[in-house]
């Protein structure tokens, strides 16, 4: 994995931008060679304004390639799965790099061209992807761990690094510790050697992921536990993994694994240590302004663009269950300070008659026809576009919730209140990530995605989370 302004982005995936970044600039000259066949001395020529030409279009077609979703982070298709996800982003990006030639005229290279470029990438595409996906399920390519521990921490360890798409892992096995039920197949435990640094000599490992609990005394005893013992008569476990890292073997905790791999920042094995002294949480002078810059250039184009949208979807609320058109609702923001956030109204006047407020739910009956299609669509978080333009929100941030359900959070879940050092945002990382909230266990899941944004928050994490927002507006995840 590679670090990008403390955002964690695989080899794999970085090769793979690179690789179809050039099969699409290629694709641009064949397209002319095809085009030009019978006038080669021509094509020549154009060939020297042909580089910038190239280099917008690869641009955005990899654009509407990541809007639906090939470069996510957990992506793992097969030919087929390729294939279908391509033609609608091919469709996509046929649409914009026509608008583009029509507002840049001077970079267009024909009709007759575009036509042979989008066949040729297409076909350059699927070829890359098949190659792609053919030598990432070779063991040899693969990143080999070995996780310290059997229990059920260990086992979300091993099921993320089987699940991740781009940056393959091939878990040698686990070792078993001492009083830890083991959760893992038996088959899988390691017996153990004289010493953990001889174990991950004889399995090559390059990785080890301490997935424990409790990290403290014991060491590996020959039957494979960690076993107490008195100080003076053996080597604790910690002067095992740093052999092990002297000799070049990377050594990290579950709570890194996770922050690394699936963007998260697990609470179940979240130590206060690791936030105090760990790296991130910057929010000096250069991200507040380049965030507010941000949030202010997107939030006005959002509301130009989407305006005849908000336009017809106050008109239909209005006839089919009256006004207001909008709703205000009390919502915590940055430093638990409360403010009111403008939505379309989705559900019925009459939704909480009762006085208490409720959790969403799949299919609430509270929600009328027009509120489940802008639920979908998430049109109905659009007119937090003001609250943006009022200082109350962000764009990208965690979403604001109720102060009913923050109390209730606060008091079940550690660390919940962490969100609230940064504003809310409109979208975020848990938005695309993960559904609705409609439980505490699903406030858990969100909050997990929350506090990753909130230590590694950065004008590039933004973009990405932009981008994830437009996946999943067009393919309508995630809504209740």
């Amino acid at each position: 994995m590679i670090k990008i302004y403390n955002h964690y982005i695989s080899k794999g995936m970085l090769f793979l931008l690179f690789t179809e970044a050039i099969v699409l600039i290629m694709s641009v000259y064949f397209g002319a060679v095809v085009r030009f066949e019978s006038n080669i001395d021509y094509a020549s020529k154009k060939f020297e304004y042909f580089f910038l030409s190239a280099c917008i279009f690869a641009f955005v077609m990899m654009f509407s390639m990541s809007v639906f979703g090939m470069y996510q982070y957990n992506c793992k298709e097969d030919l087929r799965g390729t294939f279908l996800r391509l033609m609608p982003s091919l469709a996509l990006g046929f649409g914009l790099i026509t608008l583009v030639f029509y507002w840049v005229p001077d970079i267009y290279f024909g009709r007759g061209i575009l036509g042979l470029v989008i066949i040729f990438a297409s076909l350059g595409i699927l070829i890359t992807r098949f190659v792609y996906y053919k030598s990432s399920q070779v063991n040899l390519l693969k990143t080999r761990v070995i996780v310290l521990g059997c229990g059920s921490l260990a086992r979300e360890c091993s099921e993320l690094a089987a699940s991740n798409g781009h940056q393959q892992y091939k878990v040698v096995g686990f070792i078993s510790l001492q009083d830890e039920e083991c959760l893992v197949p038996p088959g899988e435990v390691l017996p153990i050697g004289e010493s953990l640094l001889s174990m991950v000599t004889a399995y090559n490992v390059s990785e080890i992921i301490v997935a424990v609990q409790n990290r403290r005394g014991g060491n590996i005893s020959a039957t494979g536990k960690f076993r107490a013992m008195p100080a003076e008569n053996i080597r604790k476990p910690i002067d095992d993994l740093l052999e092990c890292k002297l000799a070049g073997v990377r050594v990290i905790d579950a709570a890194t694994f996770f922050e690394r791999e699936a963007s998260q920042i697990r609470v179940d094995s979240l130590q206060p240590s690791w936030l105090v002294f760990g790296g991130g949480f910057d929010q000096g002078f250069l991200r507040d302004f380049s965030k507010k810059l941000f949030d202010l250039l997107a939030s006005f184009l959002l509301l130009i663009v989407t305006f005849p949208i908000m336009l017809i979807t106050a008109i239909c609320i209005v006839v089919e269950d009256g006004s207001p058109v909008l709703y205000r609702q009390e919502r915590v923001g940055k430093d638990g300070r409360t403010f009111m956030v403008l939505k379309f109204r989705s559900m019925r006047n009459d939704a909480e008659a009762a006085g208490k407020p409720q959790w969403a739910i799949n299919d609430d009956p509270r929600a009328t026809k027009v509120g489940r299609l802008i639920r979908m669509l998430r049109i109905d978080e659009l007119p937090q576009i003001l609250n943006v333009f009022k200082g109350d929100m962000s764009f990208v941030g965690p979403r604001p919730e109720r102060p009913y359900f923050v109390k209730q959070l606060c008091e079940q879940i550690p660390y919940y209140n962490i969100r609230h050092s940064i504003k809310p945002g409109i979208t975020g990382l848990a938005q695309v990530r993960y559904q609705y909230g409609a439980s505490v266990d699903d406030a858990i899941q969100k909050l997990q995605y929350d506090l990753y944004y909130v230590k590694n928050n950065s004008l590039f994490l933004d973009l990405l989370v932009l981008v994830d927002t437009i996946q999943v507006v067009l393919l309508g995840k995630g809504a209740r």
